[in-house]
């Protein structure tokens, strides 16, 4: 089996808005709860807390309200280990802010970000310095939703030929319906995800996206053009489409385990992938990493938990296939 591609050698660098927020413990209802829980919520910087936990260095380009609120979320990102030095504050515009719904084991998140500080990103972004010196951009289909001058922003970074730029691209179509007009997702985000050099998607997001009856290989068809696709099949299993030598797929289980909370989980799956890609770990032993990570966000409210040590991670790593697939419900740690 050949090497599978991966991006040079470099740091990280996530794109994108993270919100305060607020939600009941997990068995109160929000109508009901006396007290909420005040925490941060965002795809990107999920994705470069977790890379920052798994060793990957790694920065976070967003905006953030010059508010209480947003000096929280900025003091949260910091101290697990990420670069924050690039985050603008805004003294105009609020930090958005995301509430919480339990409601028996969905979620319903409700957001409160118009106008926000994130919302005025443009493709001045691009210009950071950190760009110049990364091995890898990270960004996802919750941006271009949210104003003109975001999906300016990402339009810009995805149509850049890939030898008019130092770094490899990945992008998350995290499809969050409440930010887009009826239609207009689709074909925007499928655009978008076909331009990437790594493409991360839930087969459950595609088929309400691109079609009800799509499975893994339809979805590849569908994006033919990323060097590696990822599509995630919920709790089951994760497949990646690329060049793996003798053969163009790799279907790897999932890991079986309680979920207290979904939220999360995509983005803890895409920053374990990136860092088995980075590290040079081959595919199988990547999606394991992804699936490691993700394990970690469905066992806490909020979006980010605490991953295994580095002794348990490696012995779930060297797990022969069968001994992977039979593992019984993952106590993590």
């Amino acid at each position: 089996m050949t090497d599978i591609w991966r991006p040079r050698e470099g740091t990280v660098v996530c794109i994108g808005e993270t919100m305060a927020a607020l939600a009941p413990a997990p068995s109160r209802s929000l109508e009901t709860a006396d007290d909420l829980r005040v925490s941060v919520a965002g795809a990107e910087s999920n994705v470069a807390m977790y890379l920052a936990d798994l060793g990957v260095p790694v920065s976070w380009l967003s905006a953030l309200g010059d508010d209480a609120l947003g000096r929280r979320v900025l003091t949260a990102v910091s101290a697990a280990g990420v670069d924050v030095g690039g985050v603008r504050q805004d003294p105009l515009r609020p930090t958005g802010l995301l509430v919480k719904e339990p409601t028996g084991s969905r979620t319903r998140v409700h957001y409160y970000r118009g106008n926000s500080a994130a919302s005025a990103m443009g493709p001045d972004v691009l210009d950071d310095a950190r760009l110049r010196a990364a091995s890898l951009v990270h960004i996802t289909g919750v941006t271009p939703a949210l104003s003109p001058s975001c999906r300016s922003l990402t339009v810009a970074a995805l149509t850049t030929p890939p030898g008019e730029r130092p770094y490899a691209i990945s992008f998350d179509v995290n499809h969050r319906p409440a930010l887009w007009p009826p239609g207009a997702a689709a074909p925007v985000l499928r655009d978008l995800a076909d331009r990437a050099d790594t493409t991360f998607v839930g087969l459950d997001e595609a088929q309400e996206l691109w079609g009800a009856d799509l499975e893994p290989a339809d979805v590849r068809a569908l994006l033919p053009h990323p060097r590696l696709l990822v599509v995630k099949d919920g709790s089951r299993t994760a497949t990646a489409f690329g060049d793996f030598g003798d053969e163009d797929s790799r279907t790897v289980p999932a890991l079986r385990t309680d979920v207290v909370e979904p939220v999360g989980a995509g983005d803890a799956f895409a920053a374990g992938f990136l860092a088995g890609l980075l590290r040079g770990e081959d595919i199988e032993r990547t999606l394991r990493l992804g699936h490691i990570t993700a394990t970690s966000a469905l066992k806490v409210t909020g979006d980010r938990g605490p991953l295994p040590d580095d002794a348990r991670v490696a012995r779930l790593l060297d797990l022969p296939k069968h001994e992977w697939a039979a593992l019984p419900g993952e106590p993590m740690p």
